[in-house]
């Protein structure tokens, strides 16, 4: 399918307005959604613990005429899967819209650079820039971390790759990579009052699209939302929420305990300890976070993490409404690798 053809199968006009930014950045079907003003919705793949292309393959089908583009992991948790990129390789050779995740942790900046170059030769159109877990938490403790970089630092090396067109050595690229750059938020953890302003410096360092931290609070996202409008940074970048798929209120207990940041109300642990039917519960919760995040001034989309609970994420993102009747591109293709859903 030709570039036009994508974008007028997608709903968007060639011509409509690009209210954020100055130009595009990336081939990326994901940029062009975001630039054109339409609401956002991203998931996550989990990377399989196999060699298995087709296992890949079957868990992105999923998410066909659903999402706009697909997070690849990289080493979640600290824990050992199939690498982003060759993830992204994948996805991308079938036509998706994959986000490939840099852990900071895993790589010094002469793989990372050269991974960067990797990616966009592949395809590849969106980055998000991570620290990454410590290795203490993950099934490889003895493992040596890296962190030759931090988050800002890697943003910053992607912008020199892509708008210096060279290496951080100085050496020149014959062609930069063209890449949507990307990082994470964290709203819902202290000090609150320090949030926006790690925002911005990752807006400074280049950041042109944010993810953030599981979201089960609307007001504190009310408030962070209203500080960063005040200091422009919704002007100079996209904020997608994370929203996040809770199975009981035994895993929303433990998310909040074990993952630092991450921060859940007893109101929405209640709900789950005297719903019926939990999972369908955190699925109901989670339709509810979307519609009202749609609703705030400066958000552009949604990150949904549904972990071990893929299969729901169409009904959630359908019921939510957040498309307004738009369909994300699917490869009609692959419809034959779609599971259905059991409750």
């Amino acid at each position: 399918m030709t570039d036009r053809a994508q974008i007028e199968a997608e709903g968007l006009n060639p011509g409509d307005p690009l209210p954020r930014l100055e130009g595009h950045v990336s081939h990326g079907r994901f940029e062009r959604v975001l630039r054109a003003g339409h609401f956002a919705v991203s998931t996550e793949i989990a990377p399989p613990d196999s060699a298995d292309g087709e296992e890949v393959l079957r868990r992105a089908a999923l998410f066909d005429g659903y999402v706009d583009a697909i997070n690849a992991t990289d080493g979640s948790g600290a824990n050992c899967h199939m690498s982003s990129l060759a993830v992204c390789a994948l996805l991308t050779r079938e036509g998706y819209s994959p986000i490939i995740q840099i852990s900071c942790r895993d790589r010094n900046r002469i793989a990372i650079q050269g991974d960067l170059l990797g990616a966009s030769a592949l395809g590849v159109c969106s980055v998000l820039c991570l620290s990454g877990d410590d290795v203490s938490v993950g099934d490889h403790p003895e493992a040596k971390p890296v962190f030759d970089f931090d988050s800002v630092s890697l943003l910053q090396t992607v912008r020199t790759l892509r708008d210096d067109s060279r290496f951080l050595s100085g050496r020149q690229l014959d062609l930069p990579p063209r890449l949507l750059i990307g990082s994470s938020i964290n709203p819902f953890a202290p000090p609150h009052s320090a949030r926006v302003d790690q925002f911005a410096k990752k807006v400074s360092a280049g950041a042109e699209f944010v993810q953030s931290q599981y979201c089960f609070d609307v007001d504190m996202a009310r408030a962070f939302m209203a500080r960063a409008r005040d200091m422009g940074l919704t002007e100079r970048c996209f904020v997608l929420m994370g929203v996040g798929v809770l199975a009981s209120a035994k895993t929303a207990k433990w998310l909040r305990s074990a993952i630092p940041g991450v921060h859940i109300p007893e109101s929405v642990i209640r709900r789950l300890e005297q719903a019926e039917k939990p999972k369908a519960e955190g699925r109901r919760i989670a339709v509810e976070l979307m519609q009202q995040l749609a609703d705030i001034e400066g958000i552009s989309g949604v990150h949904l993490m549904a972990y071990k609970q893929e299969e729901w994420v169409g009904e959630i993102v359908t019921q939510s409404g957040v498309l307004q009747g738009r369909k994300p591109w699917a490869p009609s293709h692959l419809s034959h690798l779609k599971q259905p859903a059991s409750a």
